[in-house]
C-alpha cells in the first residue's frame, strides 16, 4: 500500500458521515515488516497484502465517505465507488480496505496514481476509463454496532456475512489460516501485481495507527548505475540517489532512487561521488526536466513505451518541490535491493547494499531482473 498526498487544488470535502458508532477520521491499524513468514500458532490470519491506496469506507445511508491513511479524504476521487458502496454494502457500515485499480488481470498502481487529480472533469473522465474497486479486510462498524473492541476472528466471520458469493467493485480479500498455503501465496499472488502477505493475529482488536499485524515482502537485488542525486533538506549531503538502467535501446532509463542512510553516511557520500560531478548538457538525462514537464499527468514514458524514463521535475502531489538534481557521470555502479518492479521502474525506494566496482555501468540492463510469473487478479479473488 502506497499513500499520496492530496493535492493542494483539491477541493473541501463534506463534512464526515455523521450517526456511526466509529467516525472519521480513523488512522488505520498498520502492520511492521518481518523477514520470514510467522509460523501458524492458533491464532494467526494471512491475507494478500494489496498494493493500492489503504481506505476506510464510512456509509450511513446515502453518505459515503472514503477516509485515507493521512486522514485527508479520497471521496471526491473515486465516484465510482461512493456508487458502488451504495449499492454493495449494507446502509450502516465502516469497512477498512485498499483502494485498487485492476488493468486486465492485474493491478496497476501507476494508473491508481493518475486518479489524484485537481481537476473534476478529469476526475469524472478516468472513473469511467479507469474504475477502481475496493477490497475490503476488516469490518469496524455494522449498524449501531462497533466491533473495534473485538476479536480480529469475530470481525472477519462478521465481514465475510456481509459479501454476497461474488462481488461487484465492493470484493472481500481471501484469507487462509494455513502457513504453508500463505506461502505458496507468496510466491505466486506476486504476479496478479499483490506484493506480499499480511499475518493477523485473530485475537486482538482493532488498535488504529498501531503496527499490531505483520508483513512480509519480496526482496531482490539488482546492480544499478548511478546517475545524480539530490541534495538532503538539511544542506549539501545526499538526500538520494538517482538511479538507471540500461534498455534494449541502448538508453539510460531512471529506474528509482535509493535514499536510506545514516546522516554520516549521506556526507561520506558526496565526498565518495565528487569525482563524478558532471555537467547537466553532457548528461543522458539533461532534457529531463523539458521532458518530464511536457509529460506531467500523463504516463511515464519509458522502455516499454519507446521513450525514454527520466526523473521528474514537478511533483504530482506538490508543485513547488524542487525535483532538480545533481547530474554525475554515469560510471558508478551500486547493488541495491528492491521488493518489486511497477512497469519500468522500482515501486518503492530501493536500498542500498554495496559498491560493485567490478560491474561495468552498460553491464546494468533490465535483463537482470527477476519478473514474478503471472497470475489472474480475478482467481485470488474467488477465493
Amino acid at each position: 500500500m502506497t499513500e499520496p498526498t492530496t493535492p493542494p487544488e483539491a477541493v473541501e470535502e463534506p463534512e464526515p458521515v455523521p450517526n456511526l458508532p466509529v467516525r472519521p477520521p480513523v488512522p488505520p491499524m498498520l502492520a511492521k515488516p518481518v523477514k520470514a513468514m510467522p509460523k501458524q500458532d492458533g491464532t494467526l490470519f494471512y491475507e494478500p497484502k494489496w498494493d493500492g491506496f489503504r481506505c476506510i469506507v464510512f456509509r450511513d445511508g446515502d453518505e459515503v465517505y472514503l477516509g485515507s491513511r493521512n486522514e485527508r479524504p479520497f471521496t471526491r476521487y473515486f465516484p465510482e465507488l461512493v456508487e458502488a458502496v451504495r449499492a454493495e454494502l449494507p446502509d450502516k457500515v465502516v469497512v477498512d480496505g485498499e483502494i485498487v485499480l485492476p488493468m486486465g488481470s492485474q493491478l496497476d498502481f501507476d494508473a491508481l496514481q493518475q486518479r489524484i487529480h485537481p481537476a473534476k472533469s478529469r476526475v469524472t473522465m478516468l472513473s469511467e476509463r479507469t474504475p477502481a474497486q475496493f477490497i475490503a479486510f476488516d469490518l469496524l462498524a455494522l449498524g449501531d454496532e462497533s466491533l473495534m473492541e473485538a476479536p480480529f476472528s469475530e470481525r472477519r466471520a462478521r465481514l465475510e456475512e456481509i459479501f454476497p458469493e461474488k462481488g461487484g467493485s465492493i470484493r472481500l480479500t481471501p484469507v487462509t489460516t494455513n502457513d504453508e498455503r500463505a506461502a505458496e501465496w507468496f510466491e505466486t499472488f506476486e504476479g496478479a501485481g499483490l506484493d506480499g502477505i499480511i499475518v493477523k493475529p485473530g485475537d486482538q482488536p482493532y488498535v488504529p495507527d498501531k503496527r499490531t499485524m505483520f508483513k512480509v515482502k519480496h526482496e531482490r537485488t539488482a546492480d544499478v548505475v548511478v546517475c545524480g542525486y539530490r541534495e538532503h533538506k538539511t544542506g549539501p549531503i545526499v538526500g538520494s540517489l538517482l538511479l538507471g538502467l540500461y534498455g534494449d535501446d541502448g538508453r539510460l532509463h531512471h529506474v528509482g532512487v535509493a535514499a536510506s542512510f545514516p546522516m554520516k553516511r549521506r556526507a561520506e557520500l558526496v565526498e565518495e561521488i565528487r569525482p563524478y560531478l558532471a555537467e547537466l548538457s553532457e548528461h543522458p538525462w539533461g532534457h529531463w526536466a523539458e521532458q518530464a514537464t511536457a509529460n506531467l499527468g500523463q504516463p511515464a514514458a519509458g522502455p516499454a513505451t519507446g521513450g525514454q524514463r527520466v526523473p521528474g521535475a514537478v511533483s504530482r502531489w506538490n508543485a513547488k518541490k524542487d525535483l532538480s538534481f545533481i547530474p554525475l557521470r554515469p560510471e558508478l555502479v551500486i547493488e541495491v535491493a528492491y521488493d518489486q518492479m511497477e512497469g519500468d521502474r522500482f515501486r518503492h525506494t530501493a536500498q542500498w547494499r554495496r559498491w560493485r566496482p567490478d560491474r561495468t555501468p552498460e553491464s546494468c540492463t533490465y535483463e537482470q531482473l527477476e519478473r514474478p510469473v503471472g497470475y489472474n487478479l480475478d482467481d485470488i479473488l474467488a477465493r
